[in-house]
């Protein structure tokens, strides 16, 4: 009963710091830091989508570099983003916001990377052949002919780096970084541990969040009917060599 009660304590200490207005309103409170760990990971996934998107687009477009695809993803994901940071330290980058983003986007790029190779290399060759019979050149048979069947899996990719680097981005708070971690660590270093909990559930609320909204992208940006991307129109709909279009894969 004892270790029941002392969960039960633990768990109001941490609905009572979330219900006190003064903690979300406050000069440093949970909405700036909020406002603080969004800027954070929205820059590095940002950052990491510039850079892994073009790259994964080009290889699996052209079919080479399927071997550097999974050793650098590999090799990226072996590297500790707190690593980063402690290496960042001793470097002009130092501590803060920039160190933090640069890290995180090195954790987002694999996952990036990985799927729009795959998913552009998964595209239906007879669909590609297709689509350059009627005409299209390089940039036309990628953007509107490879990029729209293969984007699911794309989102997929960027889906999962988001919610892995909104879940990582507390490791900012370690090196001045700010976000949703500040919460976790003052919590700790002054052992109120329903704060500590508090933060943390802030967190997971925050990554499921994420999730759910980029999952629902995915779908809307989904080739078919009723769709946000702009498939099945003109030629594409009456040219049976181009139905796979409307077809979500």
């Amino acid at each position: 009963m004892g270790e029941a009660g002392a969960l039960v304590n633990l768990f109001q200490e941490a609905l009572r710091y979330l219900n006190d207005p003064f903690n979300w309103t406050r000069d440093g409170g949970i909405l700036d830091l909020l406002g603080e760990h969004l800027r954070i990971s929205a820059s590095a996934v940002l950052v990491a989508m510039l850079l892994a998107l073009p790259v994964g687009m080009l290889l699996g477009h052209t079919g080479r570099g399927g071997g550097f695809t999974v050793a650098l993803s590999n090799v990226s994901r072996a590297i500790p983003t707190l690593a980063l940071l402690t290496i960042f330290a001793v470097t002009p980058i130092g501590f803060g916001p920039t160190a933090t983003t640069i890290a995180l986007a090195v954790f987002a790029v694999p996952p990036i990377l990985t799927n729009t190779y795959v998913g552009f290399r998964s595209v239906d060759r007879d669909v590609v052949e297709a689509s350059r019979a009627m005409g299209m050149n390089g940039r036309q048979v990628v953007l509107r002919a490879e990029l729209p069947l293969a984007a699911p899996l794309v989102m997929t990719g960027v889906r999962t780096a988001a919610v892995q680097v909104v879940a990582t981005a507390t490791l900012a708070a370690l090196v001045a970084g700010g976000g949703l971690g500040r919460i976790i660590t003052l919590a700790f270093a002054q052992q109120d541990y329903g704060a500590v909990l508090a933060g943390a559930v802030l967190v997971a609320l925050l990554a499921v969040l994420t999730e759910a909204v980029l999952a629902t992208l995915a779908w809307a940006m989904t080739p078919g009917p009723r769709r946000l991307w702009p498939v099945a129109r003109g030629r594409t709909a009456s040219d049976p060599r181009l139905s796979a279009f409307a077809r979500p894969r």
